[in-house]
């Protein structure tokens, strides 16, 4: 009966825990959501603060995977930039107001576009690939060489 009474105290002693643990208040500042929007807010500070032709993060982005994949068509720099097919287009057009990229019709099929860098656009890019590794640098700073790492790899598990 002792047993039984000391099982019986636990399991009460263990409910009275979760039932604890469920009623806590919802912790703003330990939501994932709440704090990557911060963690991009403190980013996007620093990128603003680098920026070189006033670029936005998404031209930052799309210059450089155009520099990587060279001529390329609209749709598919799109979709390696990230960018919802409403979006490229109007990013596509600001780059080509900057004289940072060129579109021309598709040889083969005159309804998609390709889109190439101009020689000032890739001259561009070899300053944002130095600037932007200065500001992942910048970001990452407070963190050790190993959170960084661990940060990143994380970051690409969840995207």
């Amino acid at each position: 009966m002792v047993d039984y009474l000391k099982t019986s105290k636990v399991s009460e002693t263990m409910e009275a825990a979760v039932n604890q643990a469920s009623k806590k208040k919802y912790d703003l500042d330990q939501q994932v959501g709440f704090l990557l929007r911060l963690a991009s807010q403190r980013h996007s500070t620093i990128f603003q603060k680098h920026a070189l032709e006033n670029l936005t993060p998404t031209q930052f982005s799309t210059l450089i995977r155009l520099s990587e994949m060279g001529e390329i068509s609209q749709n598919h720099l799109g979709r390696i930039a990230a960018m919802d097919v409403a979006t490229v287009k109007g990013v596509v057009d600001r780059l080509k107001t900057k004289g940072l990229v060129d579109s021309r019709p598709d040889q083969i099929d005159k309804r998609r576009a390709v889109i190439t860098l101009t020689e000032k656009g890739s001259a561009l890019v070899r300053d944002l690939e130095v600037i932007g590794k200065d500001i992942t640098q910048e970001t990452l700073s407070p963190l050790t060489a190993n959170e960084q790492r661990n940060l990143v790899n994380l970051l690409r598990k969840i995207s």
